[in-house]
């Protein structure tokens, strides 16, 4: 059945809608998770290890299903197992099965985004003008509306359990309506060997930016809310309303970066964005305070909003290069700074403390200034 255009884009809109206010609910609880666990940050930082391990590992299974099946069909059965891990983290109690739930969460939302990024290309292909950031910008204001939420859930004191439970069914009753309006994709077969090469001298540097920019990332979603807790003390709410703020700036960065770094270019951007980086988390990790720490959440999700739209742009768009197998090097170093570096903050905090790990990972914006520097 032929599906119009206008209602295609709201269906994947709706899906990416999804993905994000999930993943935002998810975040924005953590600090009550680690409380009712009872665990320290080292604890914290090993179990949360297991989302993007799961994320990371699962990656060619999804390839495999989507060279067979439309990517409608996976991401419905990817969305509806991401609602259902989403519900059963509320309900761990133990710190083995909140691993094992949060690593089938990661590869619930590998499956998810991965399918819904294929709809927005399927959708793109009905429209005679680029629409696909404006996906990515939904996204982020599911982001901030579900921390948002969370806020208001941890100071009403209402359990994970029941707020993960009702955002759960709520999401899974919206994708059951919508789907029939999704695209029916035919599957594109791609040769058994893999596309991706590690990336060469030319790519590394972009690879190192978007390793940096994706560490952060993590970092803020994992841990941006225990610092507002546990090192600035602010008060009950403020403390998911931390992320909420980041949030909110990653949001605006988004719709407004493209415009910005036409006027700038994007090497001059990509400096910005590394030197605005480093003084927002220095500010948070030196000045403590609820005002301060705030501004620099802000800061940070103006930096961290337009790197690896741009790092993917530059790399794809290299001469003498194909965009596929470019851009897939850099991702996947990407991922391991997603991987890597949010579990690490874990460890340093426990030898030392969050002030230190943010301080640290501060320096991460400094390193993005200097590769763009490197850079031709």
């Amino acid at each position: 059945m032929q599906v119009s255009p206008q209602k295609s884009r709201i269906a994947v809109a709706v899906f990416f809608f999804m993905s994000g206010f999930g993943f935002s609910t998810w975040a924005s609880r953590i600090p009550t998770i680690q409380q009712q666990l009872h665990l320290n940050e080292a604890q914290l930082g090993a179990v949360l290890f297991a989302l993007p391990a799961g994320l990371l590992l699962t990656l060619p299974f999804t390839g495999y299903l989507l060279r067979r099946f439309s990517s409608r069909y996976i991401m419905v059965i990817g969305a509806l197992l991401f609602n259902v891990m989403l519900c059963l983290t509320g309900f761990t109690q133990h710190v083995w099965q909140l691993a094992v739930v949060l690593f089938v969460f990661g590869f619930s939302r590998n499956m998810f985004n991965i399918s819904v990024n294929a709809q927005s290309i399927g959708v793109q292909a009905l429209y005679n003008k680029p629409i696909v950031s404006g996906f990515h910008g939904i996204w982020s204001v599911a982001g901030f509306a579900a921390a948002s939420l969370g806020s208001l859930m941890v100071s009403v004191n209402l359990a994970p359990s029941w707020h993960f439970l009702i955002v759960g069914s709520t999401l899974t009753i919206c994708g059951a309506i919508f789907y029939k309006h999704t695209v029916h994709q035919r599957p594109q077969p791609h040769e058994r060997k893999t596309a991706f090469h590690p990336p060469d001298a030319s790519l590394l540097k972009l690879g190192c930016i978007c390793f940096a920019s994706m560490a952060i990332e993590g970092t803020m979603y994992d841990w941006s809310a225990i610092f507002m807790k546990k090192v600035v003390h602010a008060p009950k709410g403020m403390a998911a309303a931390g992320y909420a703020v980041y949030m909110v700036a990653m949001t605006l960065g988004r719709f407004t970066g493209d415009t910005i770094s036409k006027k700038l270019g994007m090497k001059t951007m990509l400096k910005y964005s590394g030197a605005l980086i480093f003084t927002s988390l220095m500010l948070a990790a030196l000045l403590p305070y609820p005002i301060t720490a705030a501004l620099g959440f802000v800061m940070t999700g103006f930096g961290v909003s337009c790197v690896v739209p741009m790092i993917f742009t530059m790399a794809g768009t290299i001469k003498g290069k194909s965009s596929g197998p470019a851009i897939a090097g850099v991702s996947t170093v990407g991922y391991f700074g997603f991987l890597v570096v949010p579990p690490t903050v874990g460890f340093i905090a426990e030898q030392f403390n969050l002030r230190w790990s943010f301080g640290l990972i501060a320096m991460l914006g400094a390193l993005i200034v200097w590769m763009v520097g490197k850079m031709k």
